[in-house]
């Protein structure tokens, strides 16, 4: 069966698919819900675990490597140094709350489904501020499935969050 049509067709494809759009930088699980319930067909609560499983799996990964990968980037692609200087610029914006709160503010920078925050800033911010692994992982997860429970609501009320 092809990729496509199993991501489509199938409820356990469906459900991958909700997660891979969930990982998305930007899109993350505010879009990943309301495409698994309107787009794919899911149910609210399978949609939500789908998306949140699938927007947690990059935050580890961020925290870990994102600066790593930002000295690879400026040395060996001179032309997205600009880029990573405006991703580090909007890490250390968004971290002076999540500084002076630590945890609490990772959790609130996470758990507000509004662009610009999420599971992605919330990792990159631990990783410029040196948030260690174990205590930024529990915030941001505890984020995420807020933000998971507030996107729901809002999607099962109908509302468009994009405009």
């Amino acid at each position: 069966m092809e990729l496509m049509t199993w991501l489509n067709t199938t409820v356990p494809g469906r459900v991958v698919f909700t997660a891979l759009v969930s990982m998305l930088p930007v899109v993350e699980l505010r879009g990943g819900i309301p495409f698994g319930v309107a787009g794919l067909g899911l149910s609210y609560p399978v949609a939500f675990w789908a998306a949140v499983v699938g927007n947690l799996i990059p935050a580890p990964f961020i925290i870990l490597y994102i600066r790593r990968v930002f000295v690879w980037m400026r040395r060996r692609l001179p032309r997205f140094g600009a880029l990573v200087d405006r991703l580090e610029q909007k890490a250390h914006l968004k971290g002076r709350k999540v500084r002076r709160y630590r945890t609490l503010g990772l959790y609130l920078l996470v758990a507000v489904p509004l662009p610009g925050t999420g599971a992605w800033m919330g990792a990159l911010v631990a990783a410029v501020l040196d948030i260690r692994l174990r205590k930024a992982m529990p915030a941001i997860a505890l984020g995420v499935v807020t933000a998971g429970l507030i996107m729901t609501a809002l999607t099962a009320a109908g509302v468009n969050v994009f405009g």
